[in-house]
């Protein structure tokens, strides 16, 4: 894979093509190996996507493509933690963080479907305060990555280290997707990596704080998001 591809000339199938081949070929390869793949072959058209539950990802790529964009949703309902540790990442690391937020406010849409959409539907919700804003948002790029893992769910454990983003029509890469829970623990420590201070206060995973709950022993890690209502994903990886 020693050819850079001219990407904003390739078609969608080519793009397809180009990330089934990456996600054969790179499957073995370090995660820093996986980033650095991404940022030559889609330079300033590649962004990290973060949810601020840690910095590991972001830490990853800043090292590969320093001022890389780091986009993050706000949905106007995250913990206080988190919008915390957006602006901690921000003010740190050698990244330009990108806010996203939805097209209405929680009050606008509260006013529009009612109060508490996220018991009623969340999935509605979830679709109009991330789904719909994160597709406008990748609209610049063609390659977005992930801190998706393998082991954090049955839904999580086929993902592709590049994949194709089908519906985006984007290249997916999950660089750290063949990492176990004490890996990232590690790198972590090691480098001193920021994270969401709620990860020890009991939440494995974090998400909006209508819609998620501190994970009980044995528990995987997206227990506690939308528990009890037969979810487990918000809609942006499938």
């Amino acid at each position: 894979m020693t050819d850079t591809p001219q990407t904003g000339t390739l078609t969608d199938e080519e793009l397809r093509e180009l990330a089934e081949r990456a996600g054969r070929e790179l499957e073995d390869a370090s995660a820093l190996d996986i980033l650095k793949w991404a940022a030559e072959t889609f330079g300033p058209r590649f962004c990290v996507t973060s949810s601020m539950e840690d910095a590991v990802v972001t830490h990853l790529a800043s090292r590969v493509l320093p001022g890389v964009d780091v986009v993050f949703l706000d949905t106007g309902y995250h913990f206080e933690e988190t919008i915390g540790t957006r602006d901690a990442v921000d003010a740190v690391m050698d990244v330009n963080v990108i806010t996203l937020t939805p097209r209405q406010t929680v009050a606008e849409q509260d006013a529009r479907y009612g109060a508490k959409l996220h018991d009623r539907d969340p999935d509605l919700c979830c679709a109009l305060r991330k789904v719909k804003p994160l597709e406008e948002g990748l609209t610049g790029y063609t390659a977005w990555a992930t801190g998706l893992r393998r082991e954090e769910s049955p839904t999580r454990a086929n993902i592709p280290v590049v994949g194709w983003d089908a519906r985006r029509r984007k290249v997916k890469v999950s660089p750290i997707a063949r990492w176990t829970q004490d890996e990232v623990d590690a790198y972590v420590a090691e480098h001193g990596v920021l994270t969401n201070p709620l990860l020890t206060d009991g939440y494995a995973s974090v998400g909006c704080a209508p819609c998620t709950r501190r994970v009980l022993e044995g528990e995987d890690a997206r227990a506690g998001r939308w528990a009890g209502r037969g979810k487990t994903e918000c809609g942006l990886h499938g």
